[in-house]
């Protein structure tokens, strides 16, 4: 069973920094990785996804603001988040794909104030 554990989340002041981490364990394939996030009554969307081979996607909305990485010995993937905005209040899910199946984690808030 392939679970994806979750940390970092918290409230940061705009400006500011957080770094979400996600472990996943249950499985000796593991994907791509990545992050998605959903803010109130709005849809989940994609911030970031990283390959095995360590190719890398942004929205267009994080891109040079958030930072992917992939660490596979541990099968972890990080989310450095720097110049934090209130619109980037959401939240995150960790996601990977295995064997053209779909999961998600628990999911971790972040909150950005003004």
């Amino acid at each position: 069973q392939v679970q994806l554990v979750e940390s970092g989340g918290g409230l940061v002041q705009a400006g500011g920094s957080l770094r979400l981490s996600c472990a996943a364990s249950g499985s000796r394939f593991i994907g791509a990785m990545g992050w998605y996030r959903q803010a109130p009554g709005k849809m989940r969307e994609l911030v970031a996804t990283t390959t095995s081979g360590g190719s890398t996607n942004y929205a267009d909305s994080v891109r040079g603001r958030f930072t992917i990485a992939r660490d596979n010995a541990k099968n972890t993937v990080y989310l450095q988040m720097n110049s934090l905005k209130p619109e980037d209040t959401a939240v995150y899910y960790c996601n990977t794909l295995i064997f053209g199946n779909n999961h998600w984690g628990q999911g971790t808030q972040v909150t950005v104030s003004s």
